[in-house]
């Protein structure tokens, strides 16, 4: 009975809790199998994300990491991680090109190629791995023949010696992972050289995947009983009712995902560079300065150039300056919102809440979020409040206040106001004891008008 209802659970793709522990020489049989999602560019965020279930599937000793990929490349830098922590996994990776119609496209080929299992859905596609620089498109290719290729007969290789060494230390990697688990070694280097791509069925035929599956339980259907090497062991896979436990994002990677998104990270960085522009041809507008400098650290940290923990301290260093600064600086309250605006994001990016003894509790962040907020905002309240209060000394403070008057005159005589007594001018009478208005001040002569 426990056997059917768990077969049941896998075949609707239902999410179950369980756990189970890898043995030397075969996985248990009603092990769990952990389920990653990758459906987007490969980033920082997808590399976190891809780690972290990797990491919480050997702590829970399940019996198998299924990805579910569909990408159309990324970061070589984050790509290459998710590829160390596949080679170092105890627990055997399948990587599966899913649903009908999604790619693997660039970076994801080498994922493809690194992982235990291969496998694709009918409709999908693999290929066209040739790595592509950030800054602009690759130089003109040199003619065949040319850089040590006497006979001619290899693809073109581009133009200059950086490209070159990009090019050959990407088919140089990507032959190593074919060769380490038994896959088409040519075609890899195809993918590469000549951006060369594959169809599913095809890719099965070609020997560059292990299985072309319709849906999961076909998938696990026919991996069971294959034998293959994880964490330095020989391991053969028992998928037959095995348990699919889903591996979501927290709202941390979703976050990031959303800034480490190639279109968000290039406009980060155009309104950076924009800003820090605007406030070097305006000095003192403070605004452009303040959000070009938070957009672009945010666009550096999605393109990898800093690391997640370096563009955090950064952001939290630039959110801390910015606040204290809007105490000494007239910015009308722009540094001070740069600034918690800054120190907030910088806060989340350093976060990494599975590290232990690294925590930072989001309780903290926003406490002192809120009380940085609360007395920025006050402080901006009561010099608003203390600028609208009328003047209260100096001559200033004379002009429209009452006086009494001291004596009757008409013409010249004197009042009494604030406990002083002034020379006044009045051009009608003005009778002992009575209400006079201020109505400018002449050097330590008041000119005055009785009161109606």
């Amino acid at each position: 009975m426990k056997a059917l209802l768990a077969t049941l659970c896998a075949a609707l793709g239902l999410v179950t809790a369980g756990s189970a522990a890898l043995t030397e020489e075969a996985l248990p049989r009603d092990g769990v199998a952990v389920l990653i999602e990758i459906q987007d560019a490969i980033g920082p965020a997808t590399k976190e994300h891809f780690l972290s279930g990797l990491e919480a599937a050997e702590e829970q000793g399940a019996a198998l990491v299924l990805l579910v990929l569909d990408t159309p490349g990324g970061l070589d830098a984050a790509m290459r991680d998710i590829i160390q922590g596949i080679l170092n996994s105890s627990v055997p990776v399948v990587t599966y090109v899913s649903p009908s119609g999604a790619r693997a496209a660039s970076a994801g080929t080498y994922i493809l190629y690194a992982s235990h299992v291969a496998a694709m859905t009918p409709g999908t596609n693999l290929g066209a791995a040739t790595p592509v620089s950030i800054g602009g498109p690759p130089a003109q290719d040199a003619p065949a023949g040319k850089d040590g290729d006497k006979d001619g007969d290899k693809p073109p290789q581009p133009g200059t010696a950086m490209d070159r060494k990009a090019i050959n230390d990407a088919v140089a990697y990507i032959r190593s992972l074919a060769e380490l688990r038994g896959r088409n070694v040519d075609w890899a280097e195809a993918a590469v050289r000549s951006a060369a791509s594959l169809p599913a069925q095809e890719a099965l035929e070609k020997g560059v995947i292990d299985v072309v599956a319709e849906d999961i339980p076909d998938l696990l259907a026919q991996i069971d009983g294959r034998r293959l090497k994880a964490g330095g062991k020989e391991v053969t896979l028992d998928t037959a009712g095995m348990i699919i436990e889903r591996f979501e994002p927290g709202w941390r990677i979703e976050l990031l995902s959303v800034i480490t998104n190639p279109l968000v990270a290039y406009g980060l960085l155009i309104i950076g560079l924009y800003g820090l522009m605007f406030e070097g041809y305006n000095p003192g507008a403070i605004l452009p300065g303040v959000i070009g400098a938070i957009c672009l650290l945010l666009g550096l940290y999605a393109l990898q150039v800093l690391s997640v923990n370096y563009a955090g301290l950064a952001l939290v260093g630039l959110g801390i300056a910015m606040m204290i600064a809007e105490v000494f600086v007239p910015s009308f309250g722009a540094l001070g919102i740069g600034g918690l605006a800054a120190f907030v994001i910088g806060s989340i990016i350093l976060m990494d809440s599975d590290a232990p003894g690294f925590r930072v509790s989001m309780g903290l962040v926003g406490g002192i979020a809120t009380v940085a907020g609360i007395a920025m905002f006050g402080t901006m309240w009561l010099a608003v409040k203390a600028r609208r209060k009328p003047v209260t000394t100096g001559t200033e403070q004379l002009a429209g206040a009452f006086a009494e008057a001291a004596e009757a005159f008409s013409g010249r005589g004197r009042v009494r106001i604030f406990g002083e007594e002034w020379a006044a001018v009045s051009d009608k009478p003005v009778a002992s004891g009575q209400r006079v208005r201020i109505d400018r001040v002449d050097g330590l002569t008041l000119r005055v008008s009785p009161e109606e």
